[in-house]
């Protein structure tokens, strides 16, 4: 009996953590260090966007990677002033441990001048990014 107890104990606390784990994915949101991380145009390899830069790292093997990727590149399309530009995480293990990359995809929104306003590990909502542009900005974002 005790052990059909453990088993279902387990089991509950195994559903809670799949739950909460899957409500936080791809949620854009801030950490308190985060608005203090500047990145420069040499350290991602790309120039920043006039008015956001939209940072994902990613991997090769990452199937929601790929999906993250072709909505960011429609978003940065029809934002005018905005960039996509994607880092592979193994080829730099470096920046990734300074940022605190857990897991792909990561997404940073960057300001003009490079300051992180938002980040996503796992797939973000089309709306939650639009959103966080418009937060870089200082401006409500109508996409065209």
């Amino acid at each position: 009996m005790t052990g059909l107890v453990v088993c279902v104990a387990v089991l509950v606390l195994a559903g809670i953590f799949g739950v909460v784990q899957a409500a936080r994915s791809g949620r854009l949101r801030l950490r308190p260090t985060d608005g203090e991380v500047r990145l420069s145009a040499a350290e991602i390899g790309a120039e920043l966007g006039e008015r956001v830069t939209l940072l994902q790292f990613s991997t090769t093997v990452c199937q929601p990677c790929r999906a993250t990727r072709r909505m960011l590149a429609e978003v940065a399309g029809t934002v005018p002033g905005a960039v996509h530009v994607e880092i592979d995480a193994e080829a730099r293990l470096e920046l990734v441990r300074r940022l605190e990359i857990l897991r792909t995809p990561t997404v940073f929104v960057l300001d003009p001048t490079g300051r992180v306003v938002g980040r996503a590990s796992g797939q973000p909502r089309r709306a939650d990014v639009i959103a966080a542009i418009g937060k870089a900005t200082g401006a409500s974002i109508t996409p065209s």
